[in-house]
């Protein structure tokens, strides 16, 4: 046993490895140690534990709940079904509550055949379970277990558990818990170290003309020579290169179009305008509700310039609204086009059909509800992702279907554009992300990691990271260039449903069903904010255009906004918290939290900001 000590830490199967053949798996199982010791064992560890040192306990506690999964399958797969029985009903109240619905999976599971065909089990058993412990701790339950010559739960830590050692004060029980909670216990801490290009890109020099208020006189003279100083929010951000930003050409972008320079130039000259928020300006808030969706409204999107409105429905349609006076309409029939001539100055005007205006368009074409949207940056395409297994490209200009992508088999829970364009992303039930290109019918990369559905998906706003929300609890942030995993966060205790990146890219903020708002800091892989004062899962969270305030939107029928700068000013990120990867948080939600709006019975779906920082609040009306 000594000598087996001495590789605890090391892992003895890769997390990544491919799913390997199921009997192999369970086959691990097979150590028998006497069942009817199973119980001694672990009330021995129990005691050991609840005598220990304050310091110590909280840490050594994590033991609990891994041991108990791995020694309870370890009896049902050597066919011990009554001492399985008991074993867990003895000690299954011992758990942290928020392994309620492991727990009640694991309950159903009796005999040796009901393991073959799960998966989150075959997960659990292949994955190990990671523990940070600190070394003091470490090297007590060391002693402690050779000492008892306790080589059945000695044998479970060795096969079953991944422990990451620091040096260094054990954690509190508060730490702890905010940290624990996924499926597969904490990251490790060297899964958080690579380093990360969180900076943004540098913006295109577009020179902005003067407003027409300004300068009616000069324009018709033919001397428009003057240039409009730019606002230093945007301008500033242009000029220099963002020291921690990609290459520029790290990931290969499309070209602007003349179209995109124009709507550039509309964003500046609408950023000019922009409300400056904080904790004394608080924004306006617009809700729009749906009234009558008796469809059963499943996914919203707005688009950046806020005209228009998509939404994903149960009953398999998409629509879409003109949130503008501006009416929509379909390009007109190529028969009619031919008669067009192209070189008129109002050509693209000329190309639309008049006959077809109306307020909203109607999108027919999946075959099961509709659970992700998302509109192109230039608002010439809009993406929907279904139950059915695919996602589908509509075209804005004749409101038809373009392509069908198909490349998950099942349901595909959401999909966003990139923030350029041309590229997208989805993820869903078959627990990996795909990345995709308008034009190409194949995923160019798939992210795979997760223990459970992919829940949400986001675009870093760099375009060279994507980060995934999953059910397995946990968030990860994706490098598209290389494919690989280069943030893991843990510390929700329910499926995550709400993700997004500050305008800065350096800070991401996730909402799950535990009703908490966690705040992350992608430069150094750490925690560093937590927000209660949900009641109920988050669906929805956006940073103001200028990245000074969170509104996060939810079941409870709220809308809350945060102040999101206080709650990373006062950061200290010393080498010690790099070490042992974690901050003390203080409990100041009530000081962060600068706003609760109550809706009549509209649970939150969708949050946008406009870009004069106007939010924008959606949701269908849910008659009680």
């Amino acid at each position: 046993v000594a000598a087996a000590g001495a590789s605890c830490k090391g892992p003895t199967s890769a997390a990544g490895d491919d799913q390997p053949d199921v009997s192999v798996v369970l086959s691990a199982y097979n150590q028998q140690g006497d069942p009817f010791m199973y119980k001694e064992y672990y009330s021995g560890l129990k005691h050991f534990i609840e005598s220990a040192l304050d310091c110590h306990r909280a840490e050594l506690s994590q033991l609990f709940y891994p041991l108990f999964v791995h020694m309870y399958l370890e009896l049902v797969y050597n066919q011990h079904e009554n001492e399985a029985k008991a074993f867990f009903a003895r000690f299954h109240g011992d758990q942290e509550c928020y392994y309620e619905d492991d727990l009640r999976v694991l309950s159903g599971l009796s005999k040796k055949e009901h393991m073959q065909g799960n998966e989150t089990l075959l997960d659990f058993r292949t994955s190990k379970f990671v523990l940070r412990l600190s070394r003091d701790s470490y090297q007590l339950l060391k002693r402690h277990l050779q000492e008892r010559q306790n080589n059945q739960i000695w044998n479970i830590v060795q096969e079953h558990l991944y422990i990451d050692i620091f040096d260094g004060m054990p954690r509190s029980k508060q730490q702890i818990d905010a940290m624990t909670g996924s499926l597969a216990g904490e990251a490790r801490r060297e899964a958080n170290k690579l380093k990360v290009y969180f900076g943004l890109l540098k913006e295109p020099e577009i020179e902005v003309p003067l407003d027409d208020e300004d300068d009616e006189g000069e324009n018709e003279e033919g001397k428009p020579k003057k240039k409009k100083p730019k606002k230093d929010s945007l301008g500033s951000k242009s000029k220099k290169q963002d020291p921690n930003a990609p290459p520029q050409t790290r990931i290969p972008l499309p070209e602007l179009k003349d179209s995109d320079k124009l709507d550039k130039i509309m964003n500046m000259k609408e950023a000019a305008k922009r409300v400056r928020l904080g904790p004394d300006c608080l924004p306006s808030i617009c809700c729009y509700t749906f009234l009558n969706a008796y469809q059963g409204l499943t996914a919203v999107d707005i688009t950046d310039d806020s005209s228009l409105i998509a939404g994903g429905f149960a009953d398999s349609t998409v629509r879409v609204w003109s949130a503008t006076p501006k009416k929509l309409r379909s390009v007109k029939h190529s028969s009619d086009l031919s008669m067009i001539d192209k070189e008129a100055d109002d050509v693209l005007e000329r190309i639309m059909d008049e006959k077809t205006s109306s307020e909203s368009k109607i999108l027919y074409g999946h075959t099961g509800p509709v659970y992700g949207i998302s509109f192109s940056p230039d608002r010439n395409y809009l993406l929907s992702c279904s139950e059915d297994g695919t996602v589908r490209l509509w075209s804005l200009q004749t409101f038809t279907c373009l392509v069908g992508y198909k490349g998950h088999n099942c349901p595909v829970w959401d999909t966003q554009f990139s923030p350029y364009g041309y590229y997208f992303v989805s993820g869903g039930y078959d627990r990996v992300a795909r990345l995709w290109a308008t034009d190409h019918y194949q995923p160019l990369r798939i992210f795979a990691g997760h223990l459970a559905d992919v829940t949400c998906i986001r675009f870093h706003p760099n375009c060279n990271y994507l980060a995934t929300g999953s059910a397995d609890r946990t968030i990860r942030l994706w490098d598209v260039l290389s494919g690989n995993c280069v943030r893991i966060f843990t510390g929700h205790k329910g499926p995550v449903h709400a993700l997004a990146f500050a305008p800065n890219g350096r800070y991401l903020a996730s909402g799950a069903t535990d009703g908490r708002v966690l705040l992350w800091d992608i430069a150094n892989g750490l925690m560093v904010g937590e927000l209660k004062g949900h009641t109920d899962t988050v669906y929805a969270l956006r940073f103001s255009r200028d990245g000074e305030m969170l509104a996060s939107g939810a079941k409870d029928d709220t809308v809350r906004l945060w102040d999101s700068v206080k709650a990373v000013e006062d950061l200290e990120t010393d080498d010690f918290t790099t070490l042992t990867g974690h901050i003390n948080l203080t409990e100041n939600s009530q000081e962060l939290l600068l706003g609760t709006y109550m809706t009549k019975s509209t649970p939150i779906v969708h949050l946008h900001f406009s870009r004069r920082n106007l939010l924008l609040a959606v949701g269908a009306f849910n008659p009680q």
